[in-house]
């Protein structure tokens, strides 16, 4: 931006010296050298149910090339947080590349109710596409409930379709929805007894040839051996001890604790996908990601491309260990590696200073409630069966029936028009009958109805975070907010989606191109990303994005 300035002063000199003919002297060759032409290539890094506190709490432990060179060499935003609830993966990654939250992208959670289809469907679920790479319904996968566009969506348009765009992750939602609607390919792992990369017919009818020679490659089963720590497991003094209570571990081995032969318990965990729940899943998606950017020529030319990462691992090992667990450090010290590798590969293969990475999360994660109990922190766990019981009880006393719910999930209450219509109620009436009802719970904190979301504008607090996460044609007609850690959930491992700091906060990383050195503990939030972004690349905004372009990252 500061030389289009220095251009635009420039010209305005020559013509205040009366020199017009100065002017026509530029050559295209001087205004190349003002004008920033942006990075080749755009590389998203978004890694699962990564905690802000990762990037400090394993500080010392990270070697020179991977975090600590995005933090010392780029620009690192340390209060980053989710302006939304609910904190899933679905919603985080279309958040991080639209700009906007789920009131307007439209993807709500993983998974939701369709009020009028009658029936639970899936973020990236999509019957009209068929499998590519494999038989079965794995690969039915597309954009197409994310009704907003991404800044890879624009930046195609703006380049005419020339610039690619590639979506790459163990999980299909954590590819398809970066990829956005336009993109080149997205591509996910199929585990089971194949351990290959799959697609859609959304994308392709048929596997490039660089994909199918890497999936016969069978690189994949090189990583099904022995787990161990990367370093000494007495170091790793920043995580709990490797035996407790709060962890789940693997069907077949007693105890969750290391080392895990992944081969020999591979059988009873899923064949090929006890890989997505060790460190080596990354592994897998640095070596695909590689190939994609040698096969696919990515930052090759004057056009910018997209490569969309997301380590999904790291939210499979939280899920089963917990934030606090030896497991969870090991899997960000070999992170730590795998950027460190993706970062000298772009190096040497698209050339150090005509590339720019964000590196972010989804969403964050909770310590294990039952592990805060023992150190006396308030936390807990819901009893789903007694709620449903004393909540039955409640509508049955109050309108002689039990039958005007619908659907209850993501913490939200769907009611059945219709019987409500025939039973000659008043819909926002019962909708605060509930809520003064749930109110009144143990575990309860908040309760808000839908008529209050569609009504009141808030301005700050757990109800704006709300608010940006109610979609008026998806979401339920009551939304409740737990209180802080407490989770419906099993006793061990770490989960996510509310609204307090534990989910919200994550990294946010810029580095290479047009991009500023130093940090700021400035409030950013995800959905600034991708205004930053699109604002570097000097294309339009996302359509639907609210948030807003992070000047003071841009060089």
């Amino acid at each position: 931006m500061n030389k289009i300035f220095q251009l635009i002063a420039i010209i305005s000199l020559c013509f205040a010296c009366g020199a017009q003919n100065s002017v026509s002297s530029i050559s295209s060759k001087d205004i190349s050298l003002v004008v920033d032409s942006g990075p080749k290539l755009v590389v998203g890094i978004v890694v699962d149910q990564m905690r802000y506190d990762y990037l400090t709490r394993f500080a010392e432990k990270y070697g020179k090339g991977g975090f600590n060179r995005l933090i010392a060499e780029g620009f690192n935003c340390k209060n980053n947080h989710f302006n939304y609830i609910p904190t899933y993966t679905g919603p985080g990654h279309s958040s991080v590349y639209t700009g906007t939250t789920p009131k307007y992208h439209g993807i709500i959670s993983n998974n939701w109710y369709d009020k009028v289809n009658k029936k639970t469907v899936y973020c990236a679920g999509d019957d009209s596409v068929q499998t590519v790479g494999t038989l079965g319904s794995v690969g039915q996968m597309s954009p197409h409930r994310m009704i907003t566009t991404t800044f890879s969506d624009e930046n195609r348009l703006t380049t005419q379709m020339r610039g690619k765009t590639i979506g790459i992750s163990i999980k299909d939602r954590g590819a398809v929805l970066p990829a956005g609607h336009t993109g080149n390919a997205a591509y996910w792992f199929h585990g089971a007894n194949e351990g290959i990369w799959i697609s859609s017919t959304f994308y392709m009818q048929d596997l490039p040839k660089w994909v199918k020679d890497f999936n016969a490659s069978k690189k994949v089963e090189d990583y099904l051996g022995v787990w161990r720590t990367l370093h000494s497991i007495d170091t790793y003094t920043e995580s709990g001890p490797d035996l407790n209570a709060f962890e789940g571990g693997f069907d077949g081995k007693d105890t969750a604790t290391f080392p895990y032969n992944l081969k020999a318990l591979s059988g009873d965990n899923g064949g090929y996908d006890i890989l997505r729940v060790s460190p080596f899943g990354n592994s897998i998606v640095t070596d695909f990601a590689l190939a994609a950017l040698d096969a696919e020529a990515l930052g090759q030319d004057n056009d910018t491309d997209v490569l969309a990462i997301s380590y999904s691992s790291t939210d499979y090992i939280g899920h089963n260990f917990g934030v606090n667990s030896k497991e969870v450090q090991d899997t960000y010290l070999r992170l730590d590696l795998e950027i460190e590798r993706l970062l000298t590969t772009l190096d040497e293969k698209v050339g150090k200073g005509n590339y720019t990475v964000f590196l972010t999360s989804d969403h964050g994660a909770v310590n294990v409630p039952s592990y805060l109990q023992s150190v006396k922190i308030p936390a807990g766990y819901i009893e789903n069966n007694q709620l449903r019981q004393k909540f039955n009880m409640f509508l049955t006393l109050t309108y002689g029936r039990s039958d005007l719910v619908e659907n209850v999930s993501n913490n939200q209450i769907f009611l059945d028009r219709e019987k409500i219509k025939e039973a000659n109620l008043n819909l926002a009436e019962v909708q605060q009958a509930i809520v003064n009802e749930l109110i009144s719970y143990e575990s309860v904190d908040k309760v808000y109805s839908a008529t209050t979301m569609a009504t009141t504008a808030f301005t700050d607090g757990v109800e704006l975070l709300l608010q940006n996460g109610y979609n008026q044609k998806r979401s339920g007609d009551v939304l409740i907010v737990n209180n802080p850690a407490t989770i419906s959930y099993s006793r061990t491992g770490s989960t996510h989606g509310s609204g307090l700091n534990y989910d919200t906060h994550v990294p946010l990383i810029f580095y290479g191109h047009g991009i500023s050195k130093g940090s700021t503990t400035k409030k950013t939030r995800i959905i600034d990303i991708a205004p930053t972004i699109s604002a570097l690349l000097g294309i339009s905004f996302p359509n639907g994005a609210t948030g807003k372009p992070l000047y003071f990252v841009i060089d």
